[in-house]
C-alpha cells in the first residue's frame, strides 16, 4: 500500500457544542499517517479555544466567513495527499480512514470518495425517513456520474488544485455539486453507501425534512444543469 498521508479539513463556525465529540472521533481512528486541521472560521464562541485543547490538532484562524472560504484555507494548510473534509458536527467511524486509504491505493484514476450521512440525534422515524431518502442517491449517481457530499468526502490534493481551488462565491448550497461537477474531469468519482459519517439531523429538525431535501435537491440540479447553485440565502443552525 503506498505510503499515502491524509488531511483531514474540519471547518468550524460557532461549533463549542459538537467540536469535542467530532475531534474525540477523528483522532480516536487517525494513526500516523493523518493530520487533523480545524479552521476556526470567524467563530465568536469557545470552538477555537476546544479544538486548542486537543494533542496533535492543528487550528487555523479564517476571518472571512463562509464555507468554501473555510475549504480553501484547509486545502492551502495541508500538507497531506489526500485531502477529507467533514462537518464540525460529524463523528468518524472506526472504518472511515482505512476505506480512504484503500480506495486511493486502489484505484490511482480516482479523484474523490464521497458518500451519505447518517444521523445520531434524530427521533427514530425522522432517523428513518432521512436514511431512506438517501437511498435515492445511488441511482442519481449513477445516471450523473459524480456526487459528493461535502460534509464527507475525500480527494486528491493535486485534482483540488487542478480544478481551480474552492468556489469561494458560493456561500453554502450547491458548493458540492460545484466540487464534485468540476472535480470529475481530473478522475473518477466514487459514492458509496458504506463509506458514511455520524451527522448531527439539526438543519433536519428546524427546516424538516421535506424542505431540507427539497433544497439541497434543487440546487443539486441547478448546479449539473447551470453550473451554480440556485439558492443564495441560509441559515446558520447552531
Amino acid at each position: 500500500m503506498p505510503n499515502l498521508k491524509i488531511s483531514l479539513i474540519i471547518p468550524a463556525y460557532n461549533e463549542e457544542k459538537y467540536i469535542g465529540e467530532c475531534l474525540l472521533s477523528a483522532r480516536k481512528h487517525a494513526a500516523d499517517f493523518c493530520e487533523i486541521i480545524v479552521i476556526n472560521n470567524a467563530s465568536t464562541d469557545k470552538t477555537a479555544d476546544i479544538a486548542k485543547s486537543f494533542p496533535g490538532v492543528r487550528v487555523v484562524d479564517e476571518p472571512q466567513k463562509g464555507l468554501t472560504r473555510a475549504r480553501q484555507r484547509g486545502l492551502l494548510e495541508a500538507s497531506g495527499d489526500i485531502i477529507a473534509f467533514i462537518d464540525a458536527d460529524c463523528r468518524l467511524p472506526s472504518h472511515w480512514f482505512k476505506a480512504v486509504l484503500k480506495e486511493f491505493s486502489c484505484n490511482p484514476n480516482l479523484a474523490a470518495l464521497s458518500g451519505p450521512y447518517r444521523y445520531y440525534d434524530l427521533p427514530r422515524f425522522q432517523k428513518f425517513m432521512a436514511e431512506l431518502g438517501w437511498r435515492t442517491a445511488p441511482p442519481v449517481y449513477r445516471a450523473v456520474g459524480y456526487m459528493i457530499l461535502g460534509g464527507n468526502f475525500a480527494a486528491k490534493k493535486n485534482a483540488l488544485h487542478q480544478m481551480g481551488g474552492f468556489d469561494t462565491t458560493i456561500d453554502f448550497y450547491g458548493e458540492d455539486t460545484d466540487i464534485a461537477r468540476r472535480l470529475s474531469p481530473f478522475g473518477k468519482i466514487i459514492f458509496r453507501m458504506d463509506f458514511f459519517v455520524h451527522s448531527s439531523g439539526r438543519r433536519l429538525q428546524v427546516e424538516g425534512l421535506l424542505k431540507t431535501f427539497s433544497v439541497y435537491g434543487v440546487n443539486f440540479l441547478w448546479g449539473i444543469f447551470y453550473g451554480k447553485p440556485f439558492t443564495k440565502r441560509y441559515q446558520d443552525i447552531r
